[in-house]
């Protein structure tokens, strides 16, 4: 009954785009890994830098289309276009934790882009479950929207307060030392493969812990990135639209950023500021106190823009050349 009643909101306009949010989705999935890359192979500077142009303008397309054809209107792509920024400055939290865990397991950069093709699909399943199940909840206990905006508040406090030296510890994860404990596993990747036949026996292979690890750590992640999006709308259409588009565009971003990801040390700080008001933005509700979603969004992206402007002008404690001594 529940999610009869959580789909039968969607409007007709709404499920036509989600079809062609849908069709999107599927087709580029395919062309990727079955024509584009259908080798492994290196992906160098400039192709990652093609492809997060073209998913920043699929996206912002996407975003165009629900302003001239939902009736949401311009309100519900500035929610949209909000939930996107939100889960994309968040994604580069992730691509640095996945960086950290490829070079731990010494994974050759040929098996990057396959690495993450199966990551990031993962990342689209198990977010669908995550977001269609918080729909539900909140659709039936509206009050969890405040559990929400205090967990968001105590993120932001947290995550400000981190020194930003990003640690792994595979060793720890349960679900990895499960798959170690239970499952035959090979020594060696087998030339990028994530499962392979040995003398009739099915074998896992290195890389296909790597996999687990970074969705496990991709569901992480989401544990901030959903309730952030629920305190910017609760429309789970445009939740679940704006989270995907931002995790596609996450892989070229990884290829793009993965030299330079430590020169924007400040993000941290403005994602913090970020989930800090989104938060207490949910939690002046209960007072009645409506935040504008266009405050909201030109909070967003300033905090964000300011967090990288500053990054790049204001250089590391660290980084800032020794003093001369006369």
């Amino acid at each position: 009954m529940l999610g009869a009643s959580l789909f039968g909101d969607l409007s007709e306009r709404e499920i036509i785009l989600f079809g062609i949010f849908g069709f999107i989705i599927i087709l580029f999935l395919v062309l990727d890994l079955g024509l584009f890359h259908k080798q492994a192979h290196k992906i160098s500077t400039k192709s990652a830098l093609y492809q997060s142009i073209f998913w920043v303008c699929i996206s912002t397309l996407f975003g165009l289309f629900i302003y001239l054809y939902d009736e949401t209107g311009a309100e519900g792509a500035i929610e949209y276009f909000s939930a996107y920024l939100t889960e994309y400055a968040l994604s580069v939290d992730n691509i640095f934790v996945i960086l950290l865990i490829l070079k731990y397991f010494k994974v050759n950069e040929t098996y990057y882009h396959r690495i993450l093709f199966w990551g990031i699909l993962g990342a689209i399943v198990f977010r669908a479950i995550f977001i269609f199940v918080g729909a539900l909840l909140i659709h039936k206990f509206s009050w969890i929207l405040y559990i929400f905006g205090v967990f968001l508040i105590y993120s932001g406090i947290r995550i400000y307060f981190e020194d930003g030296d990003e640690k792994i510890e595979p060793e720890k994860n349960p679900i990895l030392k499960f798959c170690k404990k239970y499952l035959p596993m090979s020594g060696v990747d087998h030339g990028g493969k994530f499962m392979i036949r040995e003398d009739g026996r099915l074998l896992f292979t290195p890389l296909f812990l790597v996999i687990v690890l970074i969705e496990t750590t991709d569901l992480i992640f989401a544990v901030d990135s959903i309730p952030a999006a629920f305190a910017i709308t609760q429309n789970p259409f445009l939740i679940y639209t704006s989270n995907i588009f931002a995790v596609m565009g996450l892989r070229a971003m990884f290829f793009l950023l993965a030299g330079i990801i430590d020169k924007f040390y400040l993000l941290q700080k403005g994602l913090s500021i970020i989930l800090f008001f989104i938060g207490a933005k949910m939690l002046l509700e209960i007072w009645h106190i409506d935040v504008n979603v266009y405050l909201s969004f030109t909070v967003i992206i300033a905090t964000l823009t300011l967090s990288i402007i500053f990054s790049v002008l204001i250089p590391r404690r660290s980084e800032q050349p020794p003093e001369e001594v006369s």
